[in-house]
């Protein structure tokens, strides 16, 4: 007997939108949602399956019987199902059940827009209400436009909160706890922003969160999802962003998950050309469907309005806007103009960002793009994909190529140090040092780079102080601020103990400082993203390994002018051109002895003089550091 009654929160209206890939708040219609019908409450359950003969609800409510709670398709064609169940309530468990047309049984499915989930391994969706969290962060929503602008400082922790840190006894930290923990220690390094990686829920712990299964609902191995708010408030009312991870290339082919969801290819394309991805081994959506395109779209604005996110970090650009991405002839079929681009996905990432920006225009979105497509931080109105960032790939491999050298031989490879600065403002960029560079054997930061102790820390604090000075966005992974040893293990906690060591107490320092002085510095972040704020003094200094230039912003009073030494030797007397005539001081070495360096500081006042060098009017006169960076400014 069949207990489900009819009613539904669709309109004509709705059910145009969702046909047309137009409708931006799906999270609305679809899912669970608590109602009240002829005094009644209960739940309303609704479900996109177009290609099944029968859709049943099962779940605590009628103990999983699929004969109790079966939903009534709708006649306007748009493939809903949907219906009241009145004995359902908010924390009871819940799946559906799909018949197929060819009568093949579905195996059960867990809720696509589901708000919360059952702690993996198991797999059912949770009814739950978000309605009733009460935000604090008010203050931060004033004036995050202001915290979050381009020419903003953007210092970017990255996360994976299953192994930041864990409990004496091993267990994993909650929201609760990470509403303390982390963010007392984000705050007291002074990052500007919080990136976690994907926090929807996953099913596979290897995966690091980026086979999701659940992309309306934070992962319930930490907590509820008002845990989760509560997290992302904490931070906010610290002066914090958050970003997350959003991984709209591809899913997971778990039995419970989106693949073949009504018997049918509904969210993956039906091609296996570009519908399966050989690296990952899993699905990829079909860009061309449009009730795909308002479902992930949707899920996107979801985070950014119930959640308050700052902005969310696009995983695997290049893998979805490329038709032959990791594939070899004959595995991929060129589109209609006969080119290797996939019109579709590009569309699809348009129309994000531009739904994205057009409603929040205080948040950013990144692009983890690795190749060299234009645009991609272009506005769409000039045929750009319209993201806000890119992250700065080729930087990144030249950089730490580079720093893995011994110091003996940089001198033949100053190109690679300097060859960023070649295209740094084509677009957006954010230099990333992120979770992919401390794992499959690359060793951590610190591991990687040469020497004895004192040179691979001094090292450390030279390559992040280049980093920092370097145009763009800056973005670090937990546990290199400290100059963890091994690689990166999702299984356990950061590696804490090392911080009980002076030359890991000084690598920490040295970030914290870093972040304080690259916040209080317009020079660094006022035009990181134009040309006009940078100009070099000198590039071609490769026997001394020795790199200079002037970092702007807006007020010429706050030129800062950087001098990077790749090399153990101290240049007592190291000159260096100038703009113009006036005193330096220094206002930032990382080679102070607070940092563990060797304290060759620059403690006077330098006058320059009238004496041309490096194509400049004036020079001056500066001691350089072994294996740091130092930095000057003009005395007021």
């Amino acid at each position: 007997m069949n207990n489900t009654q009819t009613y539904s929160l669709f309109t004509d209206f709705d059910i145009n939108l969702f046909k047309a890939g137009k409708h931006f708040k799906l999270y609305e219609k679809f899912g669970a949602h608590k109602v009240t019908l002829n005094g009644q409450e209960g739940i309303y359950f609704s479900v996109w399956a177009p290609t099944a003969k029968k859709v049943s609800v099962v779940g605590d409510f009628n103990f999983w019987n699929d004969a109790e709670n079966e939903l009534f398709v709708r006649w306007d064609s748009s493939g809903i199902w949907e219906g009241f169940i009145p004995n359902a309530k908010v924390g009871m468990r819940y799946k559906y059940k799909i018949v197929s047309n060819n009568n093949d049984i579905v195996t059960e499915k867990a809720d696509p827009y589901a708000l919360y989930c059952e702690h993996p391994p198991q797999t059912a969706s949770i009814i739950w209400d978000i309605s009733d969290y009460k935000w604090d962060d008010k203050k931060w929503l004033s004036y995050r436009k202001d915290k979050n602008d381009l020419d903003k400082p953007y210092a970017v922790y990255e996360v994976h909160l299953d192994s930041w840190r864990k409990n004496e006894n091993g267990d994993r930290l909650t929201y609760k706890k990470l509403a303390t923990e982390l963010v007392n220690y984000v705050k007291d390094m002074n990052f500007t922003h919080v990136e976690f990686m994907p926090i929807m829920e996953y099913p596979y712990d290897p995966s690091w969160g980026y086979q999701l299964t659940g992309y309306f609902a934070p992962t319930s191995r930490f907590g509820n999802p008002q845990e989760f708010m509560g997290l992302i408030d904490a931070f906010h009312q610290n002066d914090i962003g958050v970003i997350l991870d959003w991984v709209p290339s591809h899913f997971p082919s778990d039995a419970h998950g989106l693949g073949q969801f009504d018997g049918s290819h509904l969210y993956e394309h039906p091609d296996v050309r570009k519908g399966y991805h050989p690296d990952w081994k899993s699905l990829i959506f079909n860009y061309e469907r449009n009730e795909v395109r308002s479902f992930l779209i949707s899920n996107a604005l979801f985070w950014l309005e119930h959640y308050h996110i700052d902005g969310l970090r696009v995983d695997a650009v290049a893998s979805m806007i490329y038709l032959d991405y990791s594939r070899e002839a004959g595995e991929w079929e060129p589109n209609h103009f006969g080119t290797n681009e996939n019109l579709a996905a590009i569309s699809f990432l348009r129309e994000f960002n531009e739904a994205v920006y057009s409603r929040y225009d205080d948040v950013q979105t990144i692009a983890e793009e690795s190749t060299a497509f234009p645009g991609v931080t272009k506005p769409v109105s000039v045929g750009g994909l319209g993201f806000g960032m890119k992250w700065m790939m080729g930087w990144m491999h030249d950089t730490l190529d580079y720093f893995a050298k011994d110091p003996i031989y940089r001198q033949h490879h100053q190109n690679d140090i300097t060859f960023s600065l070649a295209y740094a403002f084509t677009e957006n960029f954010m230099l990333p040092l992120s979770h992919d560079e401390v794992v499959y054997g690359k060793n951590s930061i610190l591991g990687r780079l040469p020497g004895d102790e004192w040179q691979r820390f001094a090292n450390l604090r030279l390559l992040y102080t280049y980093m920092y000075t370097h145009p763009g966005g800056k973005l670090l992974f937990m546990g290199d601020e400290f100059g963890q040893y091994e690689e990166w293990n999702f299984q356990k906690s950061l590696d804490w103990n090392v911080l009980e060591f002076l030359p890991h107490q000084g690598a920490q320092k040295h970030l914290k400082a870093l972040n304080t002085f690259y916040k209080n510095t317009p020079a660094l972040y006022e035009k990181a993203f134009s040309i006009e704020g940078f100009e070099w003094i000198s590039l071609d200094d490769a026997q001394n390994s020795v790199l200079s230039y002037i970092r702007k912003g807006h007020d010429p009073k706050n030129d800062l002018i950087v001098v990077c030494n790749f090399t153990p030797n101290t240049h007592e007397s190291y000159k260096i051109g100038l703009p113009r005539k006036g005193s330096i001081v220094e206002v930032f070495n990382s080679d102070a002895e607070d940092f563990g360096g060797s304290n060759k500081l620059n403690k006077k006042v330098i006058k320059t003089k009238k004496l041309e060098w490096n194509g400049k009017t004036f020079s001056a006169e500066i001691m350089v550091p072994p294996l740091a960076a130092v930095m000057f400014q003009y005395e007021v």
